[in-house]
């Protein structure tokens, strides 16, 4: 089929903090240098920021390279951390704190802000417009363009008006358009689907410890003035997860942002070895416990989300650059762990790789070539040393727990800065973590309340989701008979718990039997069901564009 196309310099794939910063600092090297640039930025949600999910404390060290006059130009950075608490909840009714001494340097937030990533996001896009950046959001980047050469030339959105098998609707009907670019970046967030094709094509993880994940649930409240602290961050370990590292372990948060508001959230790593848990349901009953439950009672809950995060780090870093192109971000894995931050280091990773762009252009390189001036950059940056010296805290956590793990990796940070004289691995991926069914104890989780706790289908009402039913799934199964042939006599088939948006259930026909139904107008995008699915059987493409959830400041 001849498909429409459009030409730019450079394409970027996704409106996140490191895709826009990518798109400004080439747009703010170009107007220095007296160069015209063309730089496209397609984003598959319905708006720049609807699929933004973080925390989010953020780290302004790389905001402050790219826009060194953020305050004037009135970023929404309103909430400086005022105070770190730092639990470990010992029991569902039982919590010690930590005393500052023994806190990880990493986990203090003197000069960081509490901040909606998705509302910087948007910020973020207002700046590169500006600059002359073309953003498009509601269109789905579905493949990259790659030529006989093996070269990244660009990429293809998705298919508009498509029915569930695939045929075009009457009147509805618009093909996926080409853009094509000498330069793409990928910068589609965690587990990002283009780019996990382009890890797997050009083997760019082949000398990296496999990627880990976590699954981070978040729910924004409104709560009583009179329990507002503005400026305050809640971390916790422990309770209900595993403290001595038997298999199951994460951590909290609760930040307290400006007009009266808390975000609340669980993010449990995607190692974890029981398949009867339910991060659900985890982070359900963890807003019980008292430590937490304080600020909430007599709030309402205002909104919903679920995203994974990748937290392998250093160690899990694949190879950046590929003939054409490049991943930044979450895409490549930038995340910090040991401070649970990665929004300054993705935006740092945009900013590197916009930098070798421009050298490219400048230099009147045409494409196909490999950005070796990324990779370059990235290892004289602070992004490379602060990605080193936080190498080892996912690792020691996941061997050792939180506690003995937690241990590791104080005397890492705050008597070694990070440079302990050896390196811990973890090599054993996510999904193949899972223990059988029969062998793991099955948990009873409570009823929600409906105050305190809530049901999957009354969370992904507040998360705004919204799919047009009459489209292709986009959760594909490589295997259709795996699920109830495999999945559910080894594991009980655990996408039905493992799954924050009930995307996924067993049901039983009328004749007895039973069937493994897809439910993916729920979907909110969260990738965990790629990630974690012990036969790795379920593959998530991107829907058609503007699908997903739409976050309003998430």
């Amino acid at each position: 089929m001849e498909r429409e196309f459009m030409e730019f310099d450079v394409v970027i794939v996704g409106a996140g903090p490191s895709g826009l910063s990518a798109a400004c600092r080439i747009k703010q090297q170009a107007a220095e240098a007296g160069q015209e640039i063309s730089v496209c930025v397609v984003e598959k949600g319905s708006e720049v920021g609807a699929h933004i999910l973080s925390g989010a404390v953020f780290e302004p060290r790389a905001l402050e390279e790219l826009f060194p006059n953020w305050k004037e130009l009135e970023a929404p950075l309103h909430t400086p951390v005022l105070r770190d608490d730092i639990y470990v909840l010992t029991s569902e009714e039982k919590a010690s704190k930590i005393p500052d001494f023994f806190v990880p340097k990493t986990m203090h937030n003197e000069g960081n802000y509490i901040i909606s990533l998705g509302n910087l996001c948007r910020w973020l896009a207002q700046q590169a417009e500006n600059l002359g950046v073309e953003i498009y959001p509601g269109f789905a980047a579905q493949e990259a363009l790659i030529d006989e050469n093996g070269v990244v030339r660009g990429i293809l959105t998705g298919d508009l008006g498509v029915d569930r098998e695939g045929n075009p609707k009457d009147g509805f009907y618009t093909p996926g358009m080409e853009l094509r670019a000498k330069y793409t970046l990928f910068a589609e967030g965690c587990r990002g689907h283009i780019g996990k094709q382009l890890i797997k094509k050009y083997n760019l993880d082949s000398e990296a410890d496999a990627q880990h994940y976590g699954i981070g649930i978040k729910e924004i409240w409104d709560i009583d003035p009179a329990k507002h602290q503005q400026g305050l961050v809640v971390h916790t370990a422990g309770w209900p997860l595993d403290i001595m590292g038997t298999g199951n372990t994460g951590g909290s948060f609760l930040y307290h942002l400006e007009n009266n508001q808390v975000v609340v959230g669980l993010i449990i790593d995607l190692s974890y070895s029981n398949p009867h848990l339910s991060p659900f349901d985890e982070f359900q009953r963890y807003k019980h416990h008292p430590v937490i439950k304080q600020y909430l009672e007599g709030g309402k809950r205002v909104a919903y989300g679920a995203r994974a995060i990748c937290k392998g780090g250093f160690n899990s870093l694949p190879k950046m650059v590929f003939p054409g192109g490049a991943l930044i971000g979450c895409d490549l894995g930038t995340l910090n762990f040991a401070k649970i931050k990665g929004s300054h280091t993705a935006m740092k990773s945009g900013m590197l790789a916009a930098d070798a762009v421009f050298e490219a252009l400048k230099a009147g390189r045409e494409g196909g070539d490999e950005l070796t001036g990324y990779v370059d950059g990235f290892k004289a940056s602070w992004l490379y040393d602060e990605l080193f010296r936080a190498r080892n805290f996912g690792p020691a956590i996941h061997k050792f727990g939180p506690i003995l793990g937690g241990g590791v990796n104080w005397l890492d940070q705050n008597l070694f800065g990070g440079k302990i004289p050896f390196t811990l691995h973890d090599k054993t991926p996510d999904h193949a973590c899972l223990k059988k069914a029969a062998d793991a104890p099955k948990i009873s989780y409570p009823k929600p309340d409906g105050v305190i706790s809530f049901d999957k289908l009354s969370s992904v009402f507040l998360s705004n989701t919204n799919h047009e039913e009459d489209q292709p799934v986009h959760l594909t199964l490589k295997d259709p008979n795996i699920p109830l042939e495999r999945n559910l006599p080894l594991y009980d088939e655990p996408a039905q718990r493992y799954c924050p948006a009930g995307v996924y259930e067993i049901v039983q026909n009328d004749d007895g039997s039973k069937r493994f139904q897809i439910n993916a107008q729920n979907c909110v995008h969260c990738k965990t069901c790629d990630i974690k699915d012990p036969a790795q059987n379920i593959n998530w493409i991107a829907p058609e564009g503007t699908g997903g959830p739409n976050y309003p400041n998430m």
